[in-house]
């Protein structure tokens, strides 16, 4: 059965606790050999939506060897400034990496406290890695990588940031945006910049999970489509390969 938008905002609800863990979602967390949702990521929050983005790729015909969501499975991927960073969803079939996945969420009261963290670890993690695809560190088809993020929708989200200038002047953009505006403006650029392939960037909240979409071009239809084109894209190379070939050894 193909990933739906009910499919996408049952697991934003479930983030947040508001709902069960869907059956099919804990069925793929099994089949990819991720075990039960405490076991596939230590804060369990992206649990779901781990195991969404893996059922684009089951559905697909990859093998659930080729498809990574849990640390034990071994989530990291070389680097070229490090040896390794850790991603949060990995497919990789024969030589090639198919998606890498960063999964992120920024939430408050105190929502300055990781916006510096959590702007640099996005740039950080594609930066170095397609400096890594660069160096031949990826044999096969160029790697894809998306960026899934949540921004905790609150008055402390929705409110203008008061932005202390030094010695240079801060672009326009910048001036009245909240920390929502900004995240909008940010993922835009790592879009126009090519550092990922794909970007969904939401809002949402406990009290109200059910997602918003600020932008157009960053909703999870958007996302979703990147997705499926990546995969289209590679059936026309012939990948899958049929008989589920194990992901390469890192």
């Amino acid at each position: 059965m193909a990933v739906t938008r009910q499919d996408f905002e049952d697991a934003v609800a479930a983030y947040w606790g508001a709902k069960q863990t869907q059956r099919d979602l804990s069925a793929i967390k099994d089949a990819v050999g991720a075990g039960t949702a405490g076991s596939v990521r230590g804060g369990k929050h992206f649990d779901n939506i781990a195991a969404l983005l893996a059922k684009f790729f089951l559905e697909a015909g990859y093998s659930p060897q080729d498809i990574r969501i849990s640390k034990s499975q071994g989530l990291e991927l070389p680097g070229y400034y490090r040896p390794t960073k850790q991603w949060d969803v990995v497919v990789a079939h024969a030589n090639t990496l198919v998606a890498a996945f960063e999964l992120k969420a920024l939430g408050g009261p105190s929502f300055g406290n990781n916006y510096n963290n959590r702007i640099e670890e996005a740039l950080g993690s594609a930066v170095d890695l397609r400096r890594a695809a660069l160096a031949d560190v990826f044999p096969g088809e160029k790697p894809w990588l998306g960026y899934f993020f949540i921004m905790e929708d609150a008055p402390g989200s929705r409110s203008p940031v008061r932005i202390s200038e030094g010695a240079f002047s801060v672009e326009e953009i910048w001036h009245g945006a909240s920390y929502q505006d900004r995240f909008s403006t940010f993922c835009q650029r790592l879009m126009a910049e090519g550092l990922y392939d794909a970007v969904c960037y939401i809002t949402s909240s406990a009290t109200d999970p059910k997602p918003n979409e600020p932008m157009r071009s960053l909703d999870w239809q958007h996302f979703a489509a990147a997705i499926n084109a990546r995969i289209t894209y590679l059936g026309e190379l012939g990948l899958p390969h049929s008989g589920g070939t194990l992901p390469f050894d890192l």
